[in-house]
């Protein structure tokens, strides 16, 4: 499957985990099987832009904060900026600012 397709089902993964849902109530939200929200998050499967509609509300996110951050990458190697936001995105406020410091304290340690 795609990069965008494995990117997308892992924001999906991160959100709802993230809003305490299983994929049974995600799928009963959004108006989809469970085995789909399986596949879209193993990115196994190509979403409609419909069902990602149905699942962003689900999620209680703008649809846009699915697809942040997303552009050309090169195959060749990982995106780490990208996999870093994925992370930070995904987390709370609280959680964010701790791994923040995290990575400050790391910075400054190296000096």
């Amino acid at each position: 499957m795609s990069d965008i397709a494995k990117i997308i089902g892992q924001r999906i993964r991160n959100y709802r985990n993230k809003s305490g849902l299983s994929q049974e109530k995600l799928a009963e939200l959004a108006g989809c099987h469970p085995t789909y929200i399986g596949q879209l998050e193993r990115g196994e499967k190509n979403a409609t832009l419909e069902s990602i509609e149905k699942i962003a509300a689900a999620l209680k996110l703008p649809l846009s904060q699915l697809f942040e951050k997303i552009g050309s990458q090169s195959n060749q190697s990982p995106n780490i900026p990208l996999a870093c936001y994925d992370l930070f995105a995904a987390k709370s406020p609280k959680e964010q600012e701790q791994l923040y410091r995290i990575l400050l304290e790391i910075e400054q340690y190296k000096e």
